[in-house]
């Protein structure tokens, strides 16, 4: 276990914001890479509250992980707090996850049961998405660090990378349905599938193996 970095003053983080969207490509780089950094506390917390949820951590983590990249990559500055917005598309991301393994004929209802709490009582979707955000976390394992993650993208083959990229809009913050990937690679969606669950099964090792 080690403890994560601190998160930014309120002045660092517009200093790394106004270099992010108007700096030189690599200031922007650096910009992105420490404020992804300095708020991985932010995900550990979040991915906390779904550690009951019959979810393996490293996933929840690695996941809640691709939800802040997102956020950093399309936060307005002009609409509110960066941790704010992170918040919710880190939420989002998890909640997708959880939805696409219990996901049937039905949508998900807010009121299903997803697991219980430390006290055994039963908490559902709602419950999650209506917790109040805490922007802090004392500790989390050090596979949640973002650098890990950047290097386990970068060793995945070219279609995979690209899959991955699109599919969770690791670039542009806009995420593509399998069956667009599919039309714009001239692949079928069930490729595109099996092409991306094979790719998250290479990450999940790597961290696993890195652990």
């Amino acid at each position: 276990m080690k403890t994560f970095q601190k998160p930014l003053t309120a002045e660092e983080e517009a200093c790394y914001i106004q270099n992010l969207q108007k700096g030189s490509s690599e200031k922007a780089r650096e910009a992105r890479e420490i404020l992804i950094e300095r708020n991985l506390r932010l995900v550990a917390h979040i991915a906390k509250k779904y550690q009951n949820v019959d979810e393996d951590m490293e996933d929840l983590i690695s996941i809640g992980t691709i939800g802040l990249i997102k956020a950093v990559a399309s936060f307005d500055a002009s609409k509110g707090k960066l941790s704010t917005y992170a918040s919710r598309c880190i939420d989002n991301e998890l909640l997708m996850l959880i939805r696409s393994k219990r996901k049937t004929s039905k949508e998900v209802s807010l009121y299903e049961p997803i697991g219980t709490d430390k006290e055994g009582n039963e908490i559902n979707l709602l419950d999650i998405i209506e917790t109040e955000q805490v922007d802090v976390i004392d500790r989390m394992e050090l596979c949640s660090d973002l650098k890990k993650l950047a290097r386990l993208l970068e060793k995945l083959e070219g279609r995979e990378k690209e899959i991955i990229f699109l599919r969770y809009g690791l670039e542009t913050g806009r995420e593509v349905t399998q069956r667009e990937i599919g039309e714009r690679l001239g692949i079928s969606r069930s490729y595109v599938s099996r092409i991306e669950k094979r790719a998250l099964g290479k990450l999940k090792r790597g961290f696993e193996k890195e652990s």
